[in-house]
């Protein structure tokens, strides 16, 4: 193999190192939002392959309820299509991290505002609402504290 066969792996001379404080960050924002993304990827497929075991925690039932936990299922996964871009190159992505995070914001406040127009009553389906609220709030959390270590670290690294 000659010379022109050869990938090439290695950044190019002029290019400079990126700063182990920016890949360490890189690193922080992968992990956060893979953690986010792989809970809510085996939550979508549970809902989509096992309706039957979660409609009635939302007080639905027979084929009505099967088809609307299998669609909020695939709701999930269609939310969840802009994980993996930014997981595999943040920096890359920044602009893909803000529609990840604006997601997750949005999804917290729509099941918050769910979650409080909830007659008395229904114990089990608010619960369940919690739960989500919960994940969503501690998700945003983690990933936007990832991805603002990542923006702040990038521009020290400017400077």
């Amino acid at each position: 193999m000659d010379a022109r066969e050869q990938p090439t792996t290695k950044q190019p001379a002029s290019a400079p190192a990126t700063p182990r404080g920016v890949r360490a960050a890189a690193w922080g924002v992968r992990g956060a939002f893979a953690l986010v993304f792989a809970v809510n990827v085996q939550c979508a497929l549970a809902f989509v392959a096992q309706p039957a075991a979660y409609a009635p925690a939302y007080e639905l039932s027979g084929a009505a309820g099967t088809a609307a936990v299998q669609g909020l299922g695939v709701a999930f996964l269609m939310w969840n299509a802009t994980y993996p871009a930014v997981i595999a190159q943040p920096r890359r992505f920044r602009s893909l991290a803000v529609v990840v995070l604006v997601q997750q914001a949005i999804g917290l406040v729509g099941e918050s505002y769910v979650r409080a127009g909830l007659p008395v009553g229904h114990d089990l389906l608010a619960a369940n609402i919690e739960r989500f609220i919960a994940f969503d709030a501690v998700g945003l959390a983690l990933m936007a504290t990832a991805f603002v270590w990542l923006l702040v670290t990038e521009r020290r690294s400017m400077q």
